[in-house]
């Protein structure tokens, strides 16, 4: 193996379009790899299952990118805003992330989402209601984007009228392509975005609501449970982190289905599949890709192989769920799977908070759809669909075709208008 950093393909339309049989060679090829990453930054790839797993759980390994040795790191964080953009549980580590996940933890919990079902259906179903009058649509802008935002936002408490704004400026500061965003846009954004959660703050402390900001303020304000730059980092990442990946995991769940038409009919023919069905979406095409950082608190060997203190280190989840060892046939897609203990959300302290309701929102939008639109078809071919990269991954449109559709509860057509 050469010493050299491998560089990964970003900037290639076929890596972005299917990178998988590049991170197949890559896991065959050794456990650890330093590599050259979006931005020209390097970072040690963790491929394999059981390593990435050891990794998400080692303590030596940080979240808080304070601790890695390059500076370029931090410097992609605004930089008028650069500690409160780390005061987010996300980059936190014990006891500070304990801390900080308790605040909001009950809001997230498997049966406190399972009451957001109604909810999500009744937003589900008048997005789709509007797709079957036009009898074309994009399913990324009509359906999977605004679904996760409309529900985060009621959740949190913000103004229908604001949630444009908001998803604009996370927009200019999320890494979407290759290359990393501009500075300068992504200070101007956060400066708006900051803004914006400050004003918003501020008016739920006059007239407090029954929504999950609210009863932060009363964290911060009455039970001093956390400061002031955490209060408004714990909005920002609760709004963001709320919808972004989301969007990924039913657009490209869906754009999966499409492209395997025994799946989809397998799917068709037993809804009671779809749980399952989301599972395996997230180990076959996640939204994350390629996977999750950490950062050495000192030298740790991983898989037989040193990586110096301050180094990133990369947990690929993206290449781990495809790993041959613990995954039977890991390229087929298999609604059917069942042993799929895939790394997608994560593992250990930090597994993904908002998975429950992650995992309903793509129940309710990709079920919704197969039942409403019987005969959805691509309306390209599958090789003309434009992906992201560099960080999620997900179609960035889904324009789809169907002759008719049906009610939201099956029991009578509605003709496209």
């Amino acid at each position: 193996m050469s010493d050299q950093p491998l560089l990964l393909p970003y900037a290639d339309p076929a890596f972005a379009a299917d990178p998988f049989p590049f991170y197949r060679q890559l896991c065959e090829e050794g456990p650890v790899r330093r590599a050259v990453i979006v931005g020209g930054l390097e970072a040690w790839l963790v491929t394999r299952y059981e390593d990435g797993l050891a990794a998400l759980r080692d303590p030596r390994l940080s979240s808080d990118v304070r601790d890695a040795s390059d500076p370029r790191l931090l410097r992609r964080l605004p930089a008028t805003e650069r500690e409160s953009m780390l005061s987010t549980m996300l980059r936190a580590d014990p006891p500070d992330h304990a801390r900080l996940r308790r605040l909001v933890s009950k809001a997230f919990t498997a049966r406190r989402v399972a009451e957001l079902r109604p909810r999500v259906q009744a937003i589900t179903d008048g997005l789709l209601d509007a797709i079957v009058r036009t009898g074309r649509a994009d399913l990324v802008a009509d359906l999977a984007l605004p679904l996760p935002v409309a529900v985060i936002s009621e959740l949190l408490g913000v103004p229908t009228m604001d949630r444009y704004e908001f998803q604009r400026w996370t927009d200019d500061m999320i890494l979407r392509g290759p290359e990393p965003p501009d500075p300068a846009v992504v200070d101007g954004a956060w400066q708006h975005m900051r803004a914006y959660l400050v004003k918003l703050l501020e008016a739920k402390r006059a007239n407090a609501g029954d929504d999950l900001l609210s009863a932060l303020i009363i964290a911060r304000d009455e039970e001093k449970r956390l400061d002031e730059d955490e209060l408004i980092a714990m909005a920002f990442l609760l709004l963001v982190a709320g919808y972004i990946t989301t969007v990924n995991l039913i657009s490209g769940g869906i754009a999966a289905l499409l492209a395997h038409p025994d799946q989809l009919q397998l799917l068709r023919d037993d809804p009671a599949l779809l749980p399952d069905a989301i599972e395996e979406f997230l180990r076959y095409d996640g939204p994350v890709n390629p996977g999750i950082a950490r950062f050495a608190r000192e030298d740790v060997e991983i898989a037989g192989v040193r990586i110096p203190r301050g180094a990133t280190v990369l947990v690929a989840s993206a290449i781990a769920d495809r790993d041959p060892a613990r995954f039977p046939e890991p390229d087929r897609l298999d609604i059917t799977r069942r042993d799929n203990a895939h790394l997608a959300f994560g593992h250990g302290i930090h597994y993904c908070l908002g998975a429950p309701l992650a995992r309903l929102e793509g129940q309710v939008a990709i079920g919704s759809a197969l039942r409403r639109l019987p005969d959805l078809a691509l309306a390209v071919p599958p090789g003309e669909l434009r992906w992201s990269s560099g960080g999620l991954r997900g179609p960035e449109r889904l324009p789809v075709t169907f002759t008719h559709g049906f009610t939201p509860d099956g029991t009578g057509p509605a003709a496209p208008a």
